[in-house]
């Protein structure tokens, strides 16, 4: 479904990505692990197209990703759950999920306002409230869904679980498992490795803007180097 090969990426003169590759098969859910500050945020920006490429090549389900604009990458079926949230402060918590709400790509059992509801009962009674009074918990909730009511073929996630209390970081493990089990693709960047291994079939690890280490959660959980010297864990 996504294949990435030899991305390269600058900020300015300044180069962030060097050699990035991975891969994600449709009904896959994958990692992108690495310290802070060795490019996983720029990586999940060169696909959404909201940094432009300087090199390689980015596939989505066999169409060329490099050079579009995000609005186009987004509606062939990417949906993102950006750092930070960025709820949209004025908007009350419904008008936030159908604000960009659509089935374009003709999905079928589409997510709508009910389903997201179903899948994060704790913002139903927040539906009439302005997005920037909820919590950081209900925030990422809100943009999950958000991001969902788009009717994505992959979801990517950046920093999924940041900032949050260890209950509602459950929360939000149960909800990504339950949308694992329904088919959609999941790219997910965070930290808390233990949940990631459970919920993933392949992690790509970073280092200073290259792929370094690629495997699924049996390899990681054995190879103690690769963790210790590139996740510091």
């Amino acid at each position: 479904m996504l294949q990435v090969d030899k991305l390269c990426a600058h900020y300015g003169t300044s180069q962030a990505l060097f050699d990035i590759n991975l891969r994600l098969e449709s009904g896959q859910v994958a990692t992108l692990l690495g310290r802070n500050g060795m490019g996983k945020t720029t990586t999940i920006h060169s696909i959404m197209g909201i940094v432009a490429p300087s090199g390689g090549s980015i596939e989505f389900e066999g169409q060329q990703l490099v050079g579009q604009p995000s609005y186009k990458i987004a509606n062939l079926g990417i949906g993102l759950v950006p750092e930070g949230r960025q709820i949209f402060p004025n908007l009350s918590v419904r008008e936030n999920l159908v604000a960009t709400a659509s089935n374009h790509l003709k999905q079928p059992n589409p997510w709508s306002l009910q389903s997201v509801i179903e899948l994060f009962p704790e913002i139903k009674p927040r539906l009439g409230i302005m997005g920037n009074l909820l919590s950081g918990g209900e925030q990422q909730m809100l943009a999950i869904g958000r991001a969902l009511m788009t009717n994505p073929k992959l979801l990517v996630l950046d920093e999924a679980t940041e900032g949050l209390a260890p209950l509602v970081r459950r929360r939000i493990w149960q909800a990504l498992d339950h949308i694992r089990q329904t088919g959609l693709s999941i790219l997910i960047v965070d930290k808390n490795l233990h949940d990631l291994m459970r919920l993933a079939d392949q992690h790509f690890i970073i280092q200073r803007g290259q792929t370094v280490w690629h495997g699924n959660s049996d390899a990681l959980e054995n190879d103690t180097s690769a963790r210790e010297t590139y996740l510091g864990l």
